[in-house]
C-alpha cells in the first residue's frame, strides 16, 4: 500500500467511514508502513544508535578514551549542566519546532564533541573539549526530549513497554558497535594509553549518519497506528504557552516523585565508567567490556519491556511487579559492587585486568560491569514506562520526558564533578545505591495513584469525546 493510501485509510478509520466493500470495520494496517509507530520508533532508535549510542561508547572507556580523565570530567560537567537546562526546555522546543528541526539540531552537536577529542589527542588543550561539551548538552537536551515524546506517545497504550524496549535495544546496539571500534583499533596496545585518532574519526562518521537520518522522522500528526487511529493531534505551541506549562511541572506531584529516579539514573555513570571500567581494566579490555555493557542493556530492556506489557492484565499490577523485580535485582547488583569496591578503597589497581592475560581474576569484575549495564537499562526503561503511562499525547509527554532528562542531567553534572574532586569511591558507590533504592517506593506511589488500567484510559477518552460508555454518563 502506498504511503498516501495509508494516510487515507487512517483518515477513514478516524472519521468512522468505511471503504467500499467493507462490511464491518477497517482492516488493521501494516505495522511496517513508513508512518507506523513501529517504523518511526525504529528510526529514532537508529538515530540514537548513531549519536548518543556512540557517545556512550566513547564515555564508557573512561575519560573519553584518554589516560588523564580531567578533560573528559570537566567536559561532562559542562555537558550535563547545559543538558539540565535544555533537557527541561527541550519538550517545549519540540512542541514549537516539531521533531525534524529539533532532532537535527540536537544530533549535529555530537559530531563536534567527538571531534574535540580528536583535537585533544594532538594539542591537549581542554578549552575546546569543554566548550564542545557545553554545546553537546544543548543538543542532547533537544534530542532526548524529542526521543522521549516519540517513544512514549507514538505506540498504542497497551504496547508502550514493548516499544520502549525496541528503542532501547537499537539504541544500545550503538554502544555495542561503538565498543568494538576502540577494541579493534587498539587491540595490540595493552599498555595504558589514549585511544588513537581512527577511533574518534569512526565515531564522527556514525554521528554524521545519525544526523542525516533524523530528517526521516515524521511529525506526530502523520503517525497512524495499526488500528487506524492517529497517535496524537498536535497543534504546535507558542513560547509563552510552553514556558507556563514547563513551570507547572515543578508543582506536579507526579513529576516531583519521579525526581529521585531521574537524578539517580545517570548519576552512576561517572563511577561505573571511570572507577570500575576505567581503573580496573587494560585499554583494549575497556572496549570489550563496553560491548557487553551495552549488550546487557539490550537484554535488560527487552526483559523489562515484556514484563511491563504482558505479565498481568492490569497495567497497574504490571508496573508494581516491574518495580519490585528491578528493586530486587538492583539491590543484589549494588551489593556485588560493594564487595568489589572493598578490594580497592584507595582507588588504586596497579595490575590492569586483561581479558586474555588475567585468567579467572578477570571474571568477577567483568560480570559486575555487565550487570551494571543490565540494571541501567531496566531502571531507565521502567522510568520511561511510568512516564509514558501518565498520558498519551505527544505534547504532554514531551514536557514530562524533558523534565525527566533535565533532572537526570543535573544529577549527572554533579556526579562528574564529584569524581573530578576525587570523592572516595566507597562514598560514590553508597550514594548511587541509595539514590536508586529511594526511587523504587516513590515510583510505586506514582503507579498506584496515577497509572490507570487500559480500560479506564479508553473510557476516559470516549467520555471526553462525548461517547456513551457503559455504566458512565458522558459529560456535556
Amino acid at each position: 500500500m502506498a504511503f498516501g493510501s495509508v494516510e487515507a485509510a487512517g483518515t477513514l478509520a478516524i472519521s468512522g467511514e468505511k471503504e467500499v466493500g467493507d462490511a464491518s470495520k477497517p482492516h488493521p494496517l501494516s505495522p511496517f508502513r513508513f508512518n507506523s509507530p513501529l517504523v518511526q520508533v525504529f528510526l529514532i532508535g537508529l538515530v540514537c544508535f548513531c549519536c548518543p549510542g556512540m557517545f556512550n561508547a566513547l564515555s564508557g572507556m573512561g575519560g573519553g578514551g584518554q589516560v588523564d580523565h580531567e578533560a573528559a570530567n570537566n567536559a561532562n560537567t559542562a555537558l550535563y549542566t547545559t543538558f539540565a537546562i535544555f533537557g527541561l526546555l527541550g519538550g517545549g522546543i519540540y512542541n514549537i519546532l516539531g521533531p525534524r528541526l529539533t532532532l537535527f539540531a540536537g544530533c549535529s552537536t555530537y559530531i563536534l564533541y567527538a571531534g574535540s577529542f580528536l583535537y585533544y589527542n594532538h594539542y591537549s588543550h581542554q578549552t575546546f573539549v569543554i566548550i564542545s561539551g557545553a554545546i553537546l548538552g544543548i543538543g542532547a537536551g533537544l534530542l532526548w526530549a524529542g526521543q522521549g515524546a516519540i517513544m512514549t506517545s507514538y505506540p498504542p497504550v497497551t504496547r508502550k513497554g514493548t516499544y520502549i524496549s525496541i528503542f532501547w535495544s537499537i539504541f544500545n546496539l550503538g554502544g555495542v558497535i561503538g565498543g568494538l571500534i576502540p577494541f579493534v583499533l587498539n587491540y595490540h596496545r595493552t599498555q595504558a594509553a589514549s585511544v588513537n585518532d581512527g577511533t574518534y574519526i569512526a565515531f564522527m562518521c556514525f554521528m554524521s549518519a545519525g544526523t542525516v537520518l533524523s530528517l526521516a522522522i515524521l511529525p506526530p500528526s502523520q503517525i497512524v497506528r495499526d488500528d487506524g487511529s492517529r497517535a496524537t493531534a498536535v497543534i504546535y505551541s507558542s513560547v509563552s504557552t510552553e514556558g507556563i506549562e514547563i513551570l507547572k511541572l515543578f508543582a506536579n506531584w507526579k513529576m516531583l516523585l519521579i525526581i529521585p529516579a531521574a537524578w539517580g539514573s545517570n548519576f552512576f555513570y561517572s563511577y561505573q565508567f571511570n572507577n570500575v571500567n576505567g581503573i580496573l581494566f587494560s585499554l583494549r579490555t575497556k572496549g570489550l567490556n563496553n560491548v557487553f555493557y551495552w549488550g546487557a542493556q539490550m537484554i535488560g530492556s527487552l526483559s523489562i519491556g515484556y514484563l511491563l506489557d504482558f505479565s498481568f492484565r492490569s497495567r497497574r499490577k504490571r508496573g508494581l511487579v516491574g518495580i519490585s523485580v528491578v528493586a530486587v535485582l538492583g539491590t543484589g547488583i549494588w551489593a556485588g559492587g560493594l564487595a568489589n569496591q572493598l578490594r580497592y578503597t584507595d582507588g588504586k589497581w596497579p595490575n590492569k585486568l586483561d581479558f586474555k592475560d588475567s585468567g579467572s581474576s578477570f571474571a568477577g569484575p567483568f560480570v559486575l560491569y555487565f550487570s551494571y549495564g543490565l540494571l541501567d537499562a531496566m531502571f531507565q526503561s521502567l522510568c520511561y514506562w511510568v512516564i509514558g503511562s501518565l498520558a498519551d499525547d505527544s505534547e504532554t509527554l514531551s514536557r514530562y520526558s524533558g523534565f525527566y532528562k533535565g533532572v537526570q542531567s543535573a544529577g549527572a553534572a554533579v556526579a562528574w564533578q564529584v569524581d573530578e574532586h576525587k570523592a572516595p569511591l566507597m562514598s560514590q558507590l553508597i550514594v548511587n545505591w541509595a539514590l536508586t533504592s529511594i526511587s523504587y517506593p516513590l515510583l510505586a506511589v506514582v503507579v498506584l495513584l496515577a497509572v490507570k488500567d487500559v480500560k479506564d484510559v479508553k473510557d476516559d477518552e470516549s467520555a471526553a469525546r462525548g461517547e456513551y460508555v457503559e455504566g458512565k454518563v458522558p459529560e456535556r
